[in-house]
Order: structure tokens, then sequence, then C-alpha cells
């Protein structure tokens, strides 16, 4: 059998990595756009662009690790196409046959045509170039559009480095569309007390442009599933799959970012973060080789700004919540915040409290504590 994986990312290394732990010894390629060996993201717009890190420690494995396990590695290679009737991935020179096909080509960052076109430089963080190319550029006055992770990221970064930051969202709130307005000004405020101009309720325009050094575009990313849209595959806001990780073609699975799953417990679901890489590159390299175990690990992230850390658990979704429950001292930055929907907790965030984490994930899903009222 011949397992072939698209996509060299966080969730392709570890689809691989499960595959040989399995013990699966049959034939495994990886096929990466990048250069790179698989790398972790996080570390792009936390630890290496703040130079706490090194560039060779954000890769999964070394190239020794490939070769001592019979991982063909294919980089700097471009699919450009999947014949699914033949079961074949096209590449610029040959045709790979394969039995079974991951798909984990993650995502792109959405531009934003105002900065685009305004003549001023303009970045987007997706890649590890990405961020050593950042990384000597912050300097002198930055715009960094929206306040999502990406963007509240690059600017702790950019404070950190002596650069003059103002951040623009359209929300009233940082943060706002995942931790809502409770929560959100938790950010905003951290973010005001090291100098950064936040600018809240306000749409970026060619003036607001206008002057700045640099301008840091962070407002979003659209899964790369236009590979296997073209090739027949049922997509919406990325592939979508089963409980198991499975796409339209019982052949084809799904990870990582251009993953949208039927989530067993929260419905159709794409999470676009560090910890889904991991997990379900795992699991879809077991459903490849037959396990039957759906996959319903409830999302998780994590931030590192300034001298705050966070990790929240769950998904409070379109449905939405009917109030967030505070335990500990806001002001110090040092709490549990649980969101609560019909009596049951849908999500949980720690701020600088790290023994909470293991509680949190033993809550959410479930009624709320009596402890936490």
């Amino acid at each position: 059998m011949h397992i072939v994986v698209v996509g060299a990312g966080l969730a392709g290394a570890n689809a691989v990595e499960e595959l040989r732990s399995q013990g699966y010894a049959d034939d495994i390629t990886l096929v990466g756009a990048e250069s790179h060996l698989p790398y972790e993201r996080p570390p792009l717009s936390k630890g290496l662009l703040l130079g706490s890190a090194e560039p060779d420690s954000v890769f999964a494995h070394d190239a020794a690790w490939y070769d001592e396990n019979e991982i063909e590695m294919l980089l700097g290679t471009s699919v450009e196409a999947i014949d699914l009737d033949r079961s074949r991935v096209a590449l610029a020179d040959r045709d790979l046959a394969y039995d079974r096909l991951l798909l984990a080509t993650g995502a792109t960052p959405r531009h934003l045509p105002v900065a685009d076109g305004s003549g001023v430089p303009v970045a987007y963080l997706r890649t590890l170039d990405d961020s050593l190319a950042l990384k000597e550029r912050l300097t002198g006055r930055i715009v960094i559009v929206g306040a999502g992770w990406i963007g509240l990221e690059v600017a702790a970064a950019a404070r950190e480095a002596g650069a003059e930051v103002t951040v623009v969202e359209q929300a009233g709130q940082p943060l706002e569309a995942v931790l809502g307005p409770e929560l959100g000004e938790v950010f905003a405020d951290l973010h005001r007390e090291h100098g950064v101009d936040l600018r809240l309720g306000t749409s970026v325009d060619e003036e607001t442009l206008a002057g700045s050094d640099l301008v840091v575009v962070g407002i979003g990313a659209t899964p790369a599933d236009d590979l296997a849209s073209a090739a027949g595959l049922n997509c919406s806001d990325g592939v979508l799959v089963d409980a198991r990780l499975r796409a339209s073609d019982p052949h084809v699975y799904a990870a990582g970012d251009v993953a949208r799953q039927d989530h067993p417990l929260l419905g159709l679901l794409r999470v676009e973060h560090w910890d889904a890489a991991i997990y379900q590159g795992r699991a879809a390299a077991r459903a490849m080789l037959g396990d039957d175990t759906a996959y319903d690990r409830m999302p998780y992230f994590f931030t590192d700004q300034y001298d705050l850390g966070m990790e929240y658990v769950g998904h409070v979704g379109a449905a939405g919540y009917d109030e967030v429950v505070v335990r500990g001292d806001r002001d110090a930055r040092q709490l549990v915040a649980y969101w609560v929907r019909g009596g049951k907790v849908v999500a949980g965030m720690h701020l600088n409290d790290w023994d909470a984490i293991d509680e949190i994930r033993s809550v959410v899903g479930g009624p709320l504590p009596d402890s936490t009222v």
C-alpha cells in the first residue's frame, strides 16, 4: 500500500509519524510546496519573532528522522491535480499512485486590497520565511490590521523591539469573535498599557496607512482547498470530512487547517490551530489504517503576549453563550473564565494560571461546577 500526504506542515508531519508508530511499514510520500522540512507555526508569531527561539527549533523532525523512517520527501514540490478515478496525484514531472491520500494543505492569509494598493510595504505572516523577514522589519512605525491572535502577537513582538505600533480592528474589542467583549477588553487594556495605539471599531483606510514604514495584515486565513475542489471533493470553507476525517471520496482524508470536520460534539467545524494540526494528523493516520474511532477532541489554543499567557479549550460557536463566569483576579490578569450556555460549559480559558488547564479540560462539555460560581 502507498500513502501519499499532500502538505508538509505540522498535520502532515504528525500523520507520517503516527503511521510509522502504528506499525505501517509500506510506502509513504510526503509532498510539500515549501522547501523547508515540516515545522510548527506558533513560534513564527511568538518566540521566533521575539528572538527568543532559533529557526532550527521550529522543525517537527530533522532530516535524519525522515530518512530513518523511510519517508520519501518531495519538498519544494507543488501538486498540480488529483485524479480520484485513477487514484493518482499529478506533479510537474510525474504522477504518484496512492491507496490512501491525506490532504494537509493548510490555509493562506486573506489579503487586504487597501493595504496591497497603498504603496506602503505590506507583510503577511504565514510561513517560516515570512517570520524571518518580518523580524528584521520591526522598527519605525508599524500599522497592524486585525486584532486577532496573529495581529496581537505581532504587536507585542514589535513593541518589545521598540517599534511604534498602531493596531486597527473593526470589532469593538480585540479577539471579540472568540472571547466576547467581556474578556476581549482584558487584551485591549494589556496592549494599551504597553504603548500600542489600539483603534477599535475602526476600518483601515489610506490615511491610516500613510506614513507608516510597514503594514502587517492579520485578518484571517482561507483554507487551501482549491486542489481538492478541482478534483471533485466536497468542499465548503475547507474540505468537508466526516467524524473520522474522511472526505467524500473514501480513499481521501483531510486534517489541519484545510479540514472542515463533522465533529461529533460540535457539528461542522474548521479549526486553524496548532493542536488540531497535531491531533487531527495523528487521527487521520489511524483512520487510513482502518481505525473507526471518531475524532472528538475539543479545540485548544494558546497565546503569549508580553507577560500574559493564556490557554483556551472548547468552542462557543454560532449559538453563542448565556454568560461568562470569571474566577480569579481580573486586574492582576490571573483568572479562569468559563463560557456557559444552557447550564453547560462550552469553553474555558485561563490567564497566567498554568495549573488550571487540566480542570478546564475536564469541565468543558459538562455543567458548571459549584466551585466556579
